[in-house]
Parts: C-alpha cells; sequence; structure tokens
C-alpha cells in the first residue's frame, strides 16, 4: 500500500489555491478543476484541495490572522533541500512560521491549517 494523495477541506478555495501555488511553486495540475477542487503534483504525491460545501462553509470563521487549528488530527509535512532558505522564502510571502521547540519549523496557512517543513535529508 503507498499514499496516493493528501486532500484539505477548504472554506475560500480560490484563495487556498493561489496560497498553495505560490507555496509549492507550481501551478494546478488538474485539466479540468472545477469551484469545489483543485489539485497539484506534489513531487509524486497528489495534493489536492477541496471546498467545503456552502451550507456549512458559512458557519465557518476565518479570522486574520488565521486561527491556528493545531489540534487538527492530520499535519501534512512538505520536503525541501534547505529548510532554512525555504522558512526564509515562505516568511518572505507573508507565511507565519513557528519554530518548534526540538528545531522544527512549521507554516500557517491562510486558514489556520498547520504544516511541516523538513529536510529531505532526514
Amino acid at each position: 500500500m503507498r499514499l496516493n494523495s493528501a486532500m484539505v477541506y477548504v472554506k475560500d478555495l480560490p484563495r487556498m489555491r493561489a496560497f498553495y501555488s505560490e507555496m509549492l511553486g507550481v501551478k494546478p495540475s488538474s485539466e479540468t478543476w472545477t469551484d469545489s477542487w483543485t489539485e497539484f503534483d506534489a513531487g509524486g504525491v497528489r495534493f489536492a484541495l477541496h471546498a467545503i460545501p456552502p451550507e456549512i462553509a458559512s458557519q465557518i470563521e476565518i479570522t486574520s490572522p488565521p486561527r491556528v487549528r493545531g489540534q487538527n488530527p492530520v499535519k501534512l509535512i512538505f520536503e525541501v533541500d534547505d529548510v532554512e532558505r525555504e522558512r526564509a522564502r515562505l516568511e518572505s510571502l507573508g507565511v507565519t512560521m513557528v519554530q518548534r521547540p526540538w528545531g522544527a519549523w512549521d507554516g500557517i496557512d491562510p486558514e489556520g491549517n498547520v504544516f511541516g517543513v523538513r529536510s529531505a535529508a532526514s
């Protein structure tokens, strides 16, 4: 068994599509994305965003800056060649980065989802 893809439910799909496209440095790979789905090729694993249905999304408040949803049961971890260079690049894009006590770096997306950034050499 192998992981084929990962998906995150989002309230504001256009905003999150733009965020992850810029963060990953790639355009969505799905040729026919709709107003509820976007998919990226994230280096061998597909990464998708799925819009939360409007009747549910209307009940979700996203603050600015976003409230960190650190208690989510899933955390995506992105592998990079140089963690410090990537941290600096993400911060230059306005991403809030948090250094953990054990030295790792986490980022916060516009809806408060926490993602990790780790070295490909780890």
